[in-house]
């Protein structure tokens, strides 16, 4: 038995792309966090929703653009490696995204962060969120 929340299956979890859920954390914030396919055990990793160099979201509520084992942000095209969250290249290069943990019992995602609690699935429900003013397709 695992102590956490349940938030989806690993088959709910596209790839590419990522799954977006909103979680609490102890401030009372509401954070939006994705799940992401990662070639290491356990397989799926999860990551706050926002890029490291500005208030971006990564997952705007239709998966995360991704490449070679990677997340895009749309704004500046920096990316981040799924497993570890470093990002190594474009304006959030030297960075990591904030991690939240999970676990994996039997083809099940379960929330065990003591950080964060799970309100819902998909993004926040407000217009508060960061917005794009890319001009990067995908």
């Amino acid at each position: 038995m695992v102590d956490g929340t349940r938030i989806a299956s690993v088959e709910d979890v596209p790839s590419p792309g990522s799954y977006l859920f909103t979680a609490e954390d102890a401030f009372t914030n509401e954070r939006e966090v994705i799940l992401v396919h990662c070639e290491r055990d356990p397989g799926i990793e999860a990551w706050i929703n926002n890029c490291t160099h500005e208030n971006q979201r990564l997952d705007r509520g239709s998966g995360a653009a991704m490449r070679n084992s990677e997340i895009v942000c749309p704004k500046h095209g920096s990316m981040f490696d799924t497993c570890s969250g470093a990002c190594d290249n474009g304006e959030a290069a030297g960075t990591t995204l904030p991690g939240v943990e999970i676990a994996i019992v039997d083809g099940e995602v379960f929330l065990t962060d003591d950080n964060y609690s799970y309100l819902h699935d998909g993004g926040i429900e407000d217009d508060e969120g960061p917005d794009s003013t890319s001009h990067i397709g995908f």
